[in-house]
């Protein structure tokens, strides 16, 4: 499980530091790819085959699911760390999160989302976390 943030620089080369508690949990190489709010998501092996595994059983005769499929699978990429623990963006990447110079690394739960920083700012602001948290409870999760 994944948990924790970071918040890092992306070098002149277009690479980033994974935090070693993260790249312990993703393992050697792993999977990085577009994800939702415009972030990244990062998932090691074994996540991205049991999710790989799902979506070969989903319906292709739904637009949505192959429109998803595209955005998903479409741009995703193997990577692994150097031996400093970065590793390179795609630049398709990059822009999809828009991410400039200071970067955001956080686990959450089965991924690890990178985010532009001040991206991560606006959009996760955590001042109504009572109301979400009813919400939450109302679908059965409760903490």
């Amino acid at each position: 499980m994944f948990t924790g943030q970071y918040v890092h620089s992306i070098d002149e080369k277009g690479r980033l530091i994974v935090p070693a508690k993260l790249r312990s949990e993703l393992g050697e190489s792993f999977y990085i790819t577009r994800g939702l709010d415009n972030c990244i998501f990062c998932y090691s092996k074994s996540e991205w085959e049991s999710i790989v595994e799902k979506f070969k059983e989903a319906n292709l005769t739904s637009e949505s699911g192959r429109r998803f499929s595209r955005f998903f699978f479409g741009s995703a990429t193997p990577t692994e760390s150097d031996k400093q623990g970065r590793i390179l963006i795609p630049q398709t990447l990059k822009e999809w999160a828009g991410l400039k110079k200071d970067v955001v690394s956080a686990g959450i739960l089965n991924r690890v989302e990178i985010w532009d920083k001040e991206s991560w700012d606006k959009n996760n602001d955590f001042g109504d976390m009572n109301g979400i948290a009813e919400q939450m409870a109302s679908l059965g999760v409760a903490i």
